[in-house]
C-alpha cells in the first residue's frame, strides 16, 4: 500500500523550474538516475511540481548508456530558455561523445545566459566548451590527470561537486544526489532536502568540502601513519618524483626502514610502488588525450622517451604507442 508523505510546505511560486537533461553517448545510469531521483522525490515530499524535466540528446528516437539500457530522447538540441538548467550527463569514452556539434550548442545557451551543469565526466564537455574557464570545477577521479593537463585555464578540484556561478560539475555517482540536495536547499530550503535525502535512505549529506576519493589508509587497506604520508607524497610528485631517502627523511626514518614498511604492507618497494602510480597516470594521459608520447613520458617523470617505453612494456605487456593505438581502434567501433 502506498504511504502519502508528510508534506514539506515550501513557498512555490511561478512555473517549475525546469532541467534538460542532456544524455551523451555511454553516460553513466547512477549519474542520471541520482539526479532526476532527487527532482522527483522534492515534488512528491512538497506536493507541488517544483521541477520539471526533459531529456535530451545530439541523436533522434533513444540513447544508451554505458550499461546498455536505452532512453527515449524527448528533444535534440533545440533552443532553450533562458531560465533552463542543463544538466549535461557524461561517462565512458568522454572525449569521443563530445562532438562538435554538441560544443557549438552548449556555447550557444551559454551566451543566452543558462545555467549549467556537467555531471560524472561530462565536466570535460563543459570545459572542451570553454565554459569552466576561470571556475572551479570537479569530474571523476580517474580523468583528473587528462583533464588538468588539457584545461590549465580551469582550478579543477578533488571535491564530489562544485558550483561556481551558473556552473555546476560533480564527480559521478551518487555525487548527483549531493549536487540536487544543495540546489533543492537553496531553492526551497534546507527542510525539504533534508526529506528528500530521508526519503532516498542517504543518511550522509556530503558538500562541495568532500573529497571523492577514500582516504589512502582506507583506499588501500594501510593505516600506519608515515607510509601512508610517503604514499601522498608520491601521488603529488608525479612529474618530479622524490627519490626513496628523500621520502624517508621528511617522515622520519631511514631508507631501510621504509624498505621495510612498503615490503610489509604492499609486497613491493617504494621504488616499485612509486613507478606504477606513475605509469597508471601515463596510461590515462594516453587514453583521454592527444598528447604525445614524448610529452606523457615527460609529465609522468621519464627523462626519455625510450625509458618510458621500456618500463610501459614491462608494466603492462605493451608499449605506450600501440597502447594508444589499440585504444583508438576500439572508440572507431
Amino acid at each position: 500500500m502506498d504511504i502519502e508523505p508528510q508534506i514539506v510546505e515550501v513557498d512555490a511560486k511561478g512555473k517549475p523550474r525546469r532541467f534538460v537533461f542532456v544524455l551523451l553517448e555511454n553516460f553513466t545510469m547512477l549519474c542520471f538516475a541520482s539526479a532526476i531521483e532527487s527532482l522527483r522525490i522534492a515534488n512528491r515530499m512538497s506536493g507541488k511540481k517544483l521541477y520539471d524535466w526533459i531529456v535530451a540528446a545530439e541523436v533522434d528516437g533513444t540513447i544508451a548508456c554505458s550499461n546498455g539500457t536505452e532512453f527515449a530522447v524527448q528533444m535534440g538540441l533545440d533552443e532553450l530558455t533562458r531560465d533552463d538548467t542543463v544538466m549535461v550527463c557524461g561517462g565512458i569514452d568522454v572525449q569521443k561523445a563530445t562532438t562538435k556539434k554538441m560544443v557549438s550548442w552548449l556555447r550557444r545557451e551559454a551566451r543566452r545566459g543558462v545555467t549549467m551543469g556537467g555531471l560524472c565526466t561530462a565536466g570535460y564537455t563543459l570545459a572542451k566548451a570553454g565554459l569552466l574557464d576561470g571556475k572551479k570545477a570537479t569530474i571523476h577521479w580517474e580523468n583528473q590527470d587528462s583533464f588538468a593537463e588539457e584545461f590549465e585555464e580551469v582550478t579543477l578540484t578533488k571535491s564530489v561537486f562544485v558550483v561556481d556561478g551558473n556552473r555546476m560539475t560533480t564527480a559521478g555517482g551518487t555525487a548527483s544526489i549531493d549536487l540536487m540536495l544543495k540546489v533543492i536547499a537553496d531553492d526551497h530550503g534546507e527542510e525539504l532536502a533534508s526529506a528528500v535525502a530521508d526519503q532516498l535512505i542517504y543518511s550522509s549529506i556530503r558538500t562541495d568540502q568532500d573529497t571523492q576519493r577514500l582516504s589512502i589508509p582506507t583506499r588501500i587497506g594501510v593505516r600506519h601513519p608515515k607510509l601512508s604520508r610517503v604514499i601522498q607524497m608520491m601521488e603529488q610528485n608525479i612529474e618530479e618524483p622524490i627519490s626513496p631517502a628523500v621520502l624517508a627523511k621528511d617522515v622520519g626514518m631511514s631508507t631501510r626502514q621504509l624498505e621495510r614498511l612498503f615490503r610489509r604492507y604492499l609486497n613491493r618497494s617504494p621504488k616499485r610502488y612509486y613507478m606504477e602510480l606513475r605509469l597508471q597516470k601515463a596510461r590515462n594521459l594516453l587514453m583521454q588525450t592527444d598528447m604525445s608520447v614524448i610529452n606523457v613520458a615527460l609529465a609522468c617523470g621519464f627523462a626519455s622517451p625510450s625509458h618510458f617505453s621500456k618500463c610501459y612494456r614491462s608494466h603492462y605487456d605493451t608499449t605506450p604507442y600501440r597502447e594508444r593505438g589499440a585504444h583508438a581502434a576500439r572508440l572507431s567501433i
